[in-house]
C-alpha cells in the first residue's frame, strides 16, 4: 500500500510560489501513485484560503491556481476527522492537520515546520520535511 502523506499547507504554498525546490517536485508526483495524499475539507479550505491569499505572489493566473486545487482534491484521499484532539499543538492550523493525520491511520505530515509539530509521535504520526519525503520514496536528488 502507498504511504500516506497530509501536505502541510506551507508545503502547497511553497509549490504554488516556485517551480524549484522540493515542493513543487512532491506536488507533481502526486497521482503518481508513489504516495497518497490525504485531504479532508477543512484542510482544502486552507489550502484555498491561503493559495488566494499569495496567488499575487505568483507567476499563477486564478485559472491555474483554480486548476491545481481541483486536481489535487481529486487526486486525494478524502477523510472525514470525527475527533478533536484541539488544542495539542502551538498552531490550531498545525492541528487540523495532525487530526487529519491521524484519521488517515498515521499518515506521514510533510512540512517545513516539524518542530511545530513536536508531540504528533504520540498518535502514530512521523512529520518530515518535504526533501526527506522524496528521499524516502527514491525521489531525492541525485
Amino acid at each position: 500500500m502507498n504511504p500516506g502523506v497530509v501536505l502541510d499547507t506551507n508545503v502547497f504554498v511553497s509549490a504554488l510560489r516556485s517551480r524549484r525546490g522540493a515542493s513543487f517536485r512532491l506536488l507533481g508526483l502526486v497521482g503518481t501513485g508513489r504516495f497518497e495524499i490525504e485531504l479532508s475539507v477543512p484542510l482544502a479550505l486552507e489550502y484555498e484560503a491561503v493559495g488566494r491569499r499569495v496567488l499575487p505572489d505568483t507567476t499563477l493566473t486564478e485559472a491555474a491556481f483554480e486548476d491545481i486545487l481541483d486536481f489535487v482534491c481529486r487526486a486525494a484521499r478524502h477523510r472525514e476527522v470525527f475527533f478533536s484532539w484541539r488544542p495539542c499543538l502551538p498552531d490550531p492550523g498545525d492541528d487540523l492537520v495532525l487530526e487529519l493525520a491521524v484519521a488517515a491511520g498515521g499518515a506521514t505530515v510533510v512540512t517545513f515546520n516539524r518542530a511545530d509539530f513536536r508531540g504528533a509521535e504520540r498518535f502514530g504520526v512521523r512529520v518530515v520535511s518535504p526533501q526527506e519525503f522524496l528521499a524516502e520514496i527514491g525521489e531525492g536528488q541525485p
